[in-house]
């Protein structure tokens, strides 16, 4: 079983790679590659389920009355895993002004 510090640095590292991947998606969606926009943004997804899954474990202990110190490393992941969210789903609504964008210039060829 893992250590407390240990789920939180995981849930550090799988938000920063949701994070990471949604940026991907962003670049590949302003090249064109809407393909790739969509695998980043799937993996993306996929990362921040799984620090998702993590943090729910971690609330579900509180949850049974094991009680945990509230350290700083605790306050950044959460928080790093709350940017990431809302970057992930901005990487969204920006593919789709991409994808928009192309779609019009197209109709106008």
């Amino acid at each position: 079983m893992a250590t407390l510090e240990e789920t939180i640095f995981q849930i550090i590292l799988h938000g920063g790679n949701g994070k990471s991947c949604a940026m991907e998606a962003i670049s590949a969606a302003k090249e064109g590659n809407f393909s790739l926009a969509k695998e980043k943004m799937m993996e993306a997804a996929e990362e921040l389920n799984e620090a998702h899954h993590m943090q729910t474990a971690l609330i579900q202990e509180e949850a049974r009355g094991n009680r945990m110190d509230m350290s700083l490393l605790m306050v950044h992941a959460q928080d790093h895993l709350m940017n990431a969210v809302t970057l992930k789903d901005m990487a969204q609504e920006i593919i789709d002004l991409f994808t928009l964008v192309q779609l019009r210039e197209i109709e106008e060829k």
